[in-house]
């Protein structure tokens, strides 16, 4: 990957993350805000108030992602945080993303990688980063809901989340199906629920 540093999100390099996501804000406006909010506050939130959530995310110290720099040029981005900061995923209303246990789990949940370095193992490098940085600040389970290509046709739209074999090939192991997603986790300690 030659030059390559990961670096947490901090208020400092809000400015990479406006670069790297561009006037689209990632992909379509979602400015990585998909899984923070529930889906009725999604869809009823605007592509300026999403950009405000992450923002603030940021500004607040939360450092809800990570960016790969090749150089000082951002060119990769991995959200990963506790499973507490996604709304969607612990919604009573949500049926499919409800928690399967109380476990305390981080999660790794989208990538976005610049198109022109897409293909190239950066998410698998992202991976690899989110699982150090989540084991450095205390995490002993992490999960993740990557397209199972053998049985959910995904274009690159859907690819935000991984696949299922670049998790398995970092030694997470599928817990539960939630609809054609599987769910995988990968245990970093000896914590009750670590796989």
């Amino acid at each position: 990957m030659g030059d390559l540093t990961i670096e947490a999100v901090t208020a400092d390099r809000w400015p990479d993350v406006l670069e790297l996501f561009g006037d689209s804000g990632a992909y379509s406006n979602c400015w990585c805000t998909w899984w923070l909010l529930t889906a009725s506050a999604w869809d009823a939130a605007s592509a300026p108030e999403r950009r405000a959530l992450l923002q603030r995310k940021v500004e607040a110290g939360d450092a809800p992602g990570l960016l790969a720099y090749r150089g000082n040029e951002p060119i990769g981005w991995c959200a990963v945080g506790p499973r507490a900061w996604y709304g969607r995923l612990n919604s009573q209303h949500s049926r499919v993303y409800r928690p399967i246990d109380d476990a305390a789990t981080w999660v790794v949940n989208c990538f976005f990688i610049r198109k022109d370095l897409r293909g190239t193992g950066m998410a698998t490098v992202l991976l690899d980063a989110a699982v150090e940085h989540a084991a450095t600040h205390g995490a002993t389970i992490v999960e993740a809901y990557p397209v199972d290509r053998a049985v959910q046709e995904a274009g690159s739209a859907l690819l935000f989340v991984g696949t299922l074999t670049m998790f398995e090939a970092a030694g997470f192991a599928e817990v539960a199906r939630v609809g054609k997603r599987p769910l995988v986790r990968l245990g970093l300690g000896d914590s009750p629920g670590a796989s």
